[in-house]
């Protein structure tokens, strides 16, 4: 099966391979040509992922695995003003494949997707004292706690990129109250976007419902791993990032 890859290079001094229609499929490297070679072992994970919490059952096939190179997206900086600048807000990829309309099939998938993901999230989390979450790390931005508000915010951040946030005076501070009310949201919003091509500019980017999947899934399969490593260093997987 050929795998389509959006590629984005200069994310966090880093290169990110999507795999364009599998959200939550992804591969990192230090440059372009890494991260496409951790592609397939990426997509195996990804499918023994599916099948982990789908009874052995996965929309995929698992044939043969060939990648085809379909987008490349360079992140580059932006001021108030728009203006290209060395250091700035930084302008994230979109692909020709965010403009794509998402089907009921998409849909029913992403429902699935981030099910398992914010499973494995609480999962992770569901024992941890108070200590615990709030313990820091070096080089590390957030506590553990801090990772979970971030996760929330992030996917009201992305519902305010399409204009479809509730106010963020609404936002619950708890992160444990934060995920699920945002969540739902989240889900809700998606249900009414089923062939919809609406895509908006704001800040300098472009933003539509595929993306807001995309990087949804995307996003809390990352930062769960993130915090699994965080408390269990010892532990390492062939797509898990480099957090240094």
């Amino acid at each position: 099966m050929v795998y389509k890859i959006g590629l984005e290079n200069g994310d966090e001094n880093r290169s990110i391979a999507w795999v364009l229609g599998h959200p939550g499929c992804f591969a990192y490297g230090p440059n372009g040509d890494s991260a496409l070679k951790n592609t397939s072992a990426a997509i195996h994970d990804y499918i023994t992922w599916i099948k982990d919490h789908n009874q052995g059952e996965c929309w995929i096939p698992e044939n043969e695995i060939q990648i085809s190179v379909d987008d490349v997206w360079e992140v580059y900086a932006i001021d108030e003003n728009y203006d290209r600048v060395e250091k700035g807000y930084s302008v994230n990829a979109w692909f020709h494949h965010d403009w794509k309309a998402l089907t009921s099939e998409d849909l029913d998938q992403g429902f699935k997707l981030l099910s398992w993901s914010r499973a494995d999230l609480l999962e992770i989390i569901q024992d941890l004292d108070q200590n615990t979450l709030d313990k820091t790390f070096p080089d590390e931005r957030w506590s553990i706690a801090g990772i979970i508000n971030h996760i929330g915010g992030a996917e009201w951040w992305y519902l305010d990129r399409l204009g479809l946030a509730f106010p963020r005076e609404d936002l619950p501070e708890d992160p444990f109250q934060r995920l699920p009310v945002v969540r739902n949201r989240l889900l809700q919003v998606l249900s009414n976007l089923v062939g919809s091509y609406q895509v908006v500019g704001v800040e300098g980017e472009f933003w539509s419902p595929r993306k807001l999947l995309r990087r949804a899934v995307w996003h809390e399969r990352d930062h769960a791993a993130h915090i699994q490593k965080l408390l269990y260093p010892q532990l390492t997987t062939r797509n898990q990032p480099d957090w240094v």
